[in-house]
């Protein structure tokens, strides 16, 4: 995937999770089913920055960025900040 897609990817995931920050912020608060896809999307955000920051640092060594990998939800979400 290259890098505008994942950047266009990014931007539909942080316009559903504004709308969902929005809609909680009117009185009503979220629904289980819109706190699951709110916890859903911060995965896959991660995700998705992890895989244009791998390509990035490619790219910047002089590596072929397309060589840059995908990975689970599992090993981005214990990643130490």
């Amino acid at each position: 995937m290259a890098d505008l897609d994942l950047v266009r990817q990014i931007n539909v995931l942080s316009s559903e999770e504004e709308q969902l920050y929005a809609s909680a912020s009117q009185g009503d608060g979220l629904s289980a089913e819109q706190v699951a896809r709110l916890d859903a999307i911060r995965v896959e955000l991660d995700r998705v920055y992890d895989l244009l920051h791998q390509r990035q640092a490619r790219a910047a060594a002089g590596m072929n960025p397309d060589d840059a990998e995908e990975r689970s939800a599992e090993v981005v979400e214990r990643y130490q900040q």
